[in-house]
């Protein structure tokens, strides 16, 4: 594979992968407003919570962005993903205050559930 090939491969895979967590954010935020707090919530906390793991090991970087920088010397924060500039710059901070009122939802349902 030639280096043109192998960046929009790992776009293509970023791409994929950030659509998966929205999936998961979305369905998340759809259980806090249907009221239905049920496993899948939990498991999309975990995976949240493990991305956010990487990207802590990872200096708040991706891995594939790391990888994908070997075959780009773009300076735009979206050279390593199908998004939008503005969206690819932003991604990390819309989609943690976008968790974080999830879970504050999640809380406030937990805590005025009755029996």
């Amino acid at each position: 594979m030639n280096i043109a090939s192998n960046l929009t491969a790992i776009k293509i895979v970023h791409t994929l992968i950030w659509a998966f967590f929205n999936v998961v954010l979305f369905y998340m935020a759809y259980a806090v407003i249907v009221n239905k707090i049920d496993n899948f919530v939990w498991i999309g906390i975990a995976l949240i919570l493990m991305e956010g793991i990487v990207l802590l090991i990872f200096k708040r970087m991706c891995p594939l962005t790391i990888m994908a920088r070997k075959y780009s010397d773009s300076e735009k924060d979206n050279f390593d993903i199908y998004l939008p500039n503005w969206l690819a710059k932003y991604n990390k901070l819309i989609y943690t205050i976008f968790f974080i009122l999830i879970v504050g939802g999640i809380l406030y349902r937990m805590l005025t559930q009755h029996s």
